[in-house]
């Protein structure tokens, strides 16, 4: 039986022992200068595209971007369908000229982006991007947006706005490397398509269904997807694998309804207490968690440990950036870390606190878990090993509110549930034909001095498995933006630098063949 790619990183991990990165025909190569006139001539697009909102729950704001990102692509020579999705479709987008001698690689982008909240951010809106440049004292500062349409360019400045690096600054980074090409009067290497999905903020959870319905249309040799951020030192990035997202909550009784402390303290068991040493259980000091089986399908032998500790974190700079004094001991480093699944406690809640509070024994408490989850440990595995826990804790659990024989009979009650968020883990092989050719197309526009950076499985989830069980081809993540772009939060920006260097990288793969 033929074994999914999406399931493959455990299988192909001898893979990574040897990698000959040989074979791939040589790419066109963008002059840095070429690349900054290209970029120029496609900022005011860039800058309506961010202008228009996109928040994946509101379809008419979808359609919108659809509508705009056809005419952009059209205006390119592109053909183009939308696929139906419920109101929200997604774009399927194809280069002329396609040939049958040459190998099509399908390039994943989404069009979407996370809500915003107008009063976090330091500008008028999310959706008026701004110019900003970083003053003497290390603010950013908001200087006129026309330094980026004339004159010289500054590679620090920066772009704010929603989806300005997640994701919409690589779709125009495609964009201007298409208009490049036509400049320069360059072939593509390859049949180039392209997917833009319209739901990944929200788990992409109809990109399996949407591709299933396409087959034909996106089939395709391999596939590259330009989403996440490039490694922290903004080296060229290619990335093998991703971790997917599970939840589950575990809510703990206590009586039937909150009490007062002064009358019920050291009578009524209170369920905050009991929640947080269960919690407290799953972990011990190191941060492992201590679940049995947890990590028991991960495998990592001297092959992936080598590519993992090749990678340039620095993790003394990581911590004091994030503010801790002692890592986890999950893994060895930073990389190894993010091989395992996890499980972290994202929200707790029992009664309240602040102006509301009482002095009450609450009722329940309840806590919102989010686990990482990897290709050999999905998330029906690691949730009823969690499930399974709870039960050998002496909980007895129910499903919704206890009744009264529930709370005569059993001390400890809880409920427990689990569920997938859309996005499966994914991995491909490091040595593939897609691999070696991204590399080397990089590698023909940056050089190797230094080497680009090959992660093996990032921490960060996107819809890669739902896309290749269908497809079945192998993949590289690509990510072109810079890693401290605030992504999913307040201030989102991107680096005109990366802009740049994400247009002379879409230049070098689409005019590179393998």
């Amino acid at each position: 039986m033929r074994k999914p790619l999406a399931t493959c990183l455990t299988l192909c991990a001898t893979a990574t022992i040897a990698i000959t990165l040989t074979g791939a025909a040589h790419a066109a190569t963008l002059a840095p200068e070429a690349a900054q006139q290209q970029s120029q001539a496609s900022y005011r697009e860039y800058l309506d595209l961010l202008g228009i909102p996109n928040d994946s729950v509101v379809p008419a704001d979808i359609q919108r971007n659809v509508a705009w990102l056809d005419q952009a692509f059209k205006k390119r020579g592109f053909t183009t369908q939308a696929l139906d999705n419920d109101g929200k479709p997604m774009l399927f987008a194809e280069y002329p000229g396609k040939q049958a001698s040459r190998k099509t690689v399908l390039f994943y982008m989404h069009l979407d982006g996370q809500p915003v909240i107008p009063s976090q951010w330091a500008q008028k809106s999310p959706w008026t991007p701004v110019l900003k440049k970083k003053g003497a004292n290390g603010d950013w500062e908001e200087i006129d947006m026309n330094n980026l349409l004339t004159g010289a360019l500054d590679p620090e400045w920066r772009v704010f706005g929603r989806s300005s690096s997640d994701d919409k600054g690589p779709i125009m980074m495609l964009l201007a490397a298409i208009d490049a090409m036509k400049a320069a009067g360059a072939q593509p290497g390859v049949n180039i398509k392209v997917i833009l999905d319209s739901e990944e903020e929200k788990g992409s959870p109809s990109i399996g269904k949407v591709m299933q319905a396409h087959r034909d249309l996106l089939a395709c040799d391999g596939m590259i997807i330009h989403d996440g951020p490039m490694h922290a030192t903004n080296r060229p990035t290619l990335i093998f694998g991703n971790r997917g997202a599970a939840k589950a909550k575990i809510t703990v009784y206590g009586p039937k309804a909150p009490l007062h402390s002064g009358h019920y303290g050291n009578y009524a068991p209170n369920p905050a207490f009991r929640l947080a040493s269960l919690l407290g259980s799953m972990k011990d000091e190191s941060g492992r968690v201590t679940i049995p089986g947890y990590y028991a399908k991960v495998r990592l032998g001297p092959a992936e440990r080598k590519v993992m500790a090749a990678v340039p974190d620095d993790e003394k700079a990581l911590k004091t950036r994030i503010g801790i004094a002692k890592a986890e001991k999950v893994g060895a480093n930073y990389q190894e870390a993010l091989q395992y699944p996890s499980l972290n406690v994202r929200g707790m809640a029992s009664a309240a606190v602040g102006d509301k509070v009482a002095n009450i024994v609450p009722d329940k408490a309840e806590a919102e878990l989010d686990l990482r989850t990897t290709p050999d440990s999905d998330a029906a595995y690691l949730g009823k090993l969690i499930e399974q826990y709870i039960v050998k804790q002496g909980y007895h659990l129910v499903k919704g509110t206890p009744t009264d024989e529930d709370r005569a009979r059993y001390d400890k009650l809880a409920s427990f549930s689990y569920q997938s968020e859309g996005a499966n883990a994914a991995g491909s092989p490091m040595d593939s034909g897609v691999a070696k050719w991204a590399y080397q197309s990089i590698t023909g526009t940056f050089g190797t001095n230094p080497e680009p950076v090959r992660i093996r499985m990032m921490g960060g989830t996107v819809p890669t498995a739902e896309i290749v069980d269908v497809l079945n081809v192998p993949f590289v993540i690509i990510p072109l933006v810079n890693a401290d772009n605030n992504q999913h939060a307040a201030n989102e920006n991107l680096r005109m630098g990366n802009y740049v260097n994400g247009v002379r990288t879409l230049y070098g793969l689409m005019t590179a063949s393998f």
